[in-house]
Formats: C-alpha cells, structure tokens, sequence
C-alpha cells in the first residue's frame, strides 16, 4: 500500500519543527525527482501554517501533508483534523485569483474522502482553496446534506479565522486521527482514473475498491505476472483468459500488466491493445495530459509514450502485415471475445487493407503475430460477456478453435468459470479446453464499478429483459444510494442533472445508435463526437459530456463511465403489449427487427446505456406527437408506464 501522507504529525509537535525539516521529510517520501519549484511550494505552505495556526494548539489537533486521496490517485496538500472536523487544504502559492478548476479540485478531494475513505463517512469536511496573493475575503461555510462544504476561498490570512468558525458553526466529537488516517480506502475508480493512477506507478491496492478486491485484483495480477516469469525462463507460449463479472476490473487488471511488465532497458515490451476505439482514444490522451503535467514533458512526446502503451488492435494487426515480429512479447486483448471471425476479418482485409489472400478469423491472426516471436510470448486474452454491439465477432470459440487447429503448443491457462453462464459462446465445450490449466485467480468475481449501485447490472438485466416485478425489487436496494428518475421532459432531465453534480464529478447525455427520432428533441445521435474531448475537457467547453449538448452512443461509451447520466429513450426500443419490441429506423419509417442478432445487439445497447452511471441517472422519455407518424404518443407511453411500474420515480 502506497503511504497515505509523506508527512504527518500532531499540531503541537508540526508548530514546534523548523520548515526545512518538515519540508526535507516530505521530499524524501516523494518518488517522482522534486524540482525546486516543488520545495519552495512546500516551505511557503509551511512557513504559512505554523503562523496561522500556532494560536490553536489542541491535544487532538493533526496535519497531514500530501494526503492520498484515493478514487483520484492524487494527493490533497494538507489536511487538517481540528475538534472533529477534517479541513482539505489547497495552495496556490503566488496566486491572487481563485480558478473554477482549482474550486472544483479542493471539493473533490473533499467529496472523494467522505465517499471512498472509510473513517471520513461520517465526518464533516470542509475544503478550502488558499490562494497566497489573495485579499481577505468574506467567509461562508455552507454544508450540503453529506456534511460536505462548498470550497471556501480565502487569503493566508484567514486560515485561523476559517477553521475557528467552523468549530463554532458545525459541532463534532474529536476522533482519533491516527486511527482516522488509516482506516481503509474503498475507492472505486473510473478507468480513466485507474489507468492514470497505474501510469504514475501506484499500485492496484490503491485504487480497488475494498480489500476483497485488492485481494482479488492482486492475486490475479500476481498469477499473470508469474504465468509471464515462466514463459520467459522456460522459453513457453502462453495464452491466459482471464474473466470477470461486468465492472470487475479487467480491463484495470490488463492496465497494469501492461505498465509493470515493460522493461525498454532490457528490450521487454508490453502492448494494451482494444478494438474499442473511443477508448483507446480516451484513455490515451488522459495518460498523455498526466504525464504532461507530472513531467512537464511536451504533450506532443507524452502522447507518442502513451500510444505505444495503449494501441488500437486494428493498428497492432495493420502493423504486422509486413510478417515481422511485434517489439511486444506481451499482449493484452481487451474484450477479446469480440475479435473478428474469418468472415468479417476476410472482408474487411481484403477490401479495406489490399490483402486479397486474407483468410483468418481476427484471433487467429493475433496468435499467429504473437507466436513470431521464436523464444517466448504470452497473451492475456480478457473476456466478457452480455454486452455484444457489433456484428461480426468470432466470440470465445475463435480463440479456441485457432489454438487447436494451428497452435496446439500454446499452453492454455484459465478459470472454470469460463464454460459458466454469458463467456460461453456457440461452438465452446469442455473438450475444446480440455488440453487447459485451470486457475481459480483467473476469475474476478467482484464487480467494482459503481461504489452506490452493488446491484444496478442486475436491476437493468431484469429491466431490458421486461421482468418488472424483479426489477422493481431490486431498485429498492438501490433507492437511497443510486437515484435513478424518468421524465417526459428534457430541460428537467438536464437540470436534475446539474443539481447532482458536484465538483469533479461527471455527466453526460447518452442514447442508442438507432435512437434516430430523438432528433425531434434536440438530440442528434448522428452527430459525430471526438470521444476525448467528450470525456475529458473541462465542464464550460461546449465540446464536454458536461456541457449537455452532445450525446453519446453505446459504441462511443462502452467501457467507459460517468458519474451522473441522461439516458434518453426513443422507440428502437419500446415496451408495448406487455413485451419490449425490436425497432429500427431506415429512411424514414420504422421497421421491425427480425433477426436475433439484430434484436440482441439492441437488447444490448441498452445494457450498456443503463450501465455506465456512477452515482445515479434520469431517463428521458419523448411525449410524442400524434401528426407525426414516426414519434405517435404509443411509441413511447407503454415504455413510460413500464418504468414506472419498475419502481422508476418520475420528476
């Protein structure tokens, strides 16, 4: 576990200590190369400290420095713990402005302590923005219903003022800081905050949810890790599919086998690699935008690091089409069951890519790339299940059938839980794996996406599959932690919104890709969104999920996640004689799906749509409008009703 704070101490003992001492202490535990700038920093915010607050000494009193805070995988500058309350303390040396970036920043790391850190659940916390140049300003302390304070902005001055009427204000019981500090995190970080997390070398026990996950999540990197020792020494081919139930870290779990097993000194290279383009994209420019910050790298150089760690599959196959050996001997596949087959891999290579000859499924490409390598090699093949949007995907049996065709001196290791439930694929039998290792660690069991919603993939199984009364009793679970709301009206949705979102937190509009006549409405699923700049610029850039003007499909969200969604509803997908019923739109009419297929990519679109909040979401559903043929009222009122009966709440 990395150290939760690079300096702590009592009040009275922090007041008594020379600043270079104290700044000297906070330097040795950082391990990124300090710059002078850094040190400086830390000397003004002590030297700052020990002025305003030598006149509050207190036996219960302690000062943190550099306090992790944990879903973020940052550090807060100082936390404070003075007669039961917790102040987060954030400096702008030099500064004299207070930025909405900055505001947000502080209130973040208060709302991510009193969510994800165990002994700050019932604890008042009030963050503060301290900018050094600032004039006095007035103070106002004002609590939300969690006890979490808006972000209070004051001079250096006014330190001792703020904390001492806070203490009059909000009355707590003083608490134990040292069994405070180090009580557990239970952070459960969005994959961009993950990867970023795992870029800057924290560990995995950092950023897991509980201590079963770490337990889980740790064990199955170790296994991996140990499954890669043996191949190198023993000079093995190994392939390893690694399973999990819907938000069990998977993808986390390939992230950091690709972070950690990566050698350049020694020539060792590991490769992320997804089908999931907005992903890639995603994920690859906020790994670019923090190492440009960590390192003050150029964020031209920091993107050509990243895009070597994390790559587009169709850029890894592309690239190995001149038959040599990729510099990676290490390979993660992200949901690797929906890797092409022959069919869909033989089109687009020939038509798209001038290889008239191509004759293989995706996987089977893959191993072979892979098995170039004359030595040793290992792909870690992450598979999921329930979720399939594409046509065209070879699914589990893909890989299998390569292996036992072409490649039958690969050593295959996986759980039991491979032949269970939603990984099975058509084509897939235990005689198909019996030539497998069985390994239990290859299994994540836990599902860690949503911190309030244990149960939401279970209450929108039951919803998509039309089951009411089940749903309804499993949205009783999720009532108080995860609201979830429908209207008929979008400028309410939207409002509801914003009046959840705080500080750092996320949202966004979503809808399905056949979601055509919501256009009526405002929203055009046909607009063309850059997924990078939806998921990561700022909340005032027009551009931004936050903004709530774009909307984004399943094929732009998946694998992806917000805190708070708009999922809006058109008649694809509508509830109607006591049945869901499979549309689409062509031209200009609706028509009914008829193939299976069809209707399961459907089915499955809205899973993902119904999954991809955090902390709560509204569902919009149009009125319609009885002149137009393509919006009537009925297309929409029977799936309206259902919710409702599904124990939806209307707003």
């Amino acid at each position: 576990m990395t150290k939760r704070a690079f300096y702590t101490d009592s009040l009275n003992q922090f007041l008594t200590k020379a600043p270079t001492e104290i700044s000297g202490e906070i330097s040795s535990q950082h391990t990124q190369t300090i710059q002078y700038q850094a040190t400086r920093a830390w000397l003004a915010e002590i030297e700052i400290l020990q002025s305003q607050l030598k006149t509050l000494i207190n036996e219960t009193a302690a000062i943190f420095f550099e306090f992790m805070i944990p879903r973020m995988g940052r550090r807060a500058d100082v936390i404070l713990t003075y007669h039961g309350l917790i102040f987060v303390l954030e400096f702008k040396i030099g500064s004299s402005d207070f930025y909405l970036a900055d505001k947000r920043q502080a209130h973040g790391y208060a709302l991510d302590l009193k969510n994800f850190h165990r002994g700050s659940h019932n604890k008042c916390i009030i963050p503060i923005l301290v900018a050094s140049e600032s004039p006095d300003n007035s103070i106002n302390i004002t609590l939300a219903k969690d006890h979490v304070a808006e972000t209070v902005c004051i001079s250096k001055n006014q330190i001792s003022e703020t904390v001492l009427l806070a203490t009059k204000q909000f009355a707590h019981p003083p608490f134990d800081d040292k069994q405070w500090a180090s009580s557990g995190y239970l952070p459960t970080p969005t994959i961009i905050e993950a990867a970023q997390a795992l870029y800057a070398n924290h560990e995995v026990s950092d950023i897991a949810r509980s201590e079963a996950d770490t337990q889980n999540l740790g064990e199955t990197n170790r296994q991996l890790l140990e499954l890669i020792r043996r191949a190198r020494t023993y000079h093995k081919k190994i392939i390893c599919f690694v399973t999990g139930v819907p938000g069990a870290g998977k993808t986390l779990v390939g992230l950091n086998i690709a972070s950690t097993h990566s050698n350049p000194n020694e020539k060792e290279y590991s490769v992320f690699l997804s089908g999931n383009a907005p992903l890639v994209s995603v994920l690859q420019e906020a790994l670019a935008q923090d190492r440009h910050i960590r390192t003050n790298e150029k964020i031209c150089d920091a993107r050509r690091h990243t895009e070597q760690f994390i790559q587009n599959i169709h850029k890894f196959r592309d690239d190995a089409l001149d038959g040599k050996k990729p510099p990676e001997q290490v390979a993660i596949f992200d949901e690797a069951q929906r890797a092409w087959d022959a069919k869909q891999a033989s089109k687009f290579m020939q038509q798209k890519r001038n290889q008239p000859d191509f004759n293989k499924s995706e996987p089977e490409y893959l191993i072979e790339v892979m098995d170039r390598h004359e030595e040793w090699a290992v792909i870690v093949a992450l598979i999921g299940g329930g979720q399939e949007i594409h046509t065209g995907e070879a699914g589990l049996a893909g890989w299998l059938a390569a292996l036992e065709e072409r490649y039958k001196l690969w050593e295959i290791y996986t759980s039991k839980e491979l032949l269970k439930g939603e990984y099975v694929s058509e084509g897939v039998s235990k005689e198909a794996l019996i030539k497998a290792h069985n390994l239990t660690s290859l299994h994540l069991a836990t599902s860690m996406r949503s911190f309030r919603a244990e149960h939401l993939s279970s209450f929108t199984h039951f919803l998509v599959s039309g089951s009411n009364s089940q749903a309804y009793a499993v949205n009783r679970t999720l009532f108080e932690s995860f609201p979830i709301k429908v209207t008929r009206d979008l400028k309410t949705a939207k409002q509801w919104l914003r009046n959840k979102t705080r500080a750092t937190e996320s949202m966004g509009m979503i809808a399905s890709s056949n979601g055509i006549r919501l256009k009526a409405s405002g929203i055009f699923v046909k607009n063309k969104i850059e997924p990078r700049d939806w998921f990561l610029k700022p909340p005032e850039d027009i551009r931004s999920a936050s903004f709530l003007e774009d909307v984004a499909t399943e094929f732009d969200i998946q694998g992806l996640e917000l805190d708070w969604c708009l999922v809006a509803w058109d008649a694809d997908y509508r509830f109607q004689a006591g049945k869901f019923q499979h549309w689409q739109f062509k031209g200009s009419k609706w028509q009914k799906r008829i193939s299976e297929e069809s209707q399961k990519h459907l089915v499955n679109a809205y899973r993902v749509l119904l999954t991809r909040a955090r902390q709560g979401m509204v569902i919009f559903i149009p009125k319609g409008d009885e002149n137009d043929m393509t919006r009537l009222p009925s297309f929409y009122e029977g799936t309206y009703q259902y919710l409702l009966k599904c124990g939806i709440e209307t707003i």
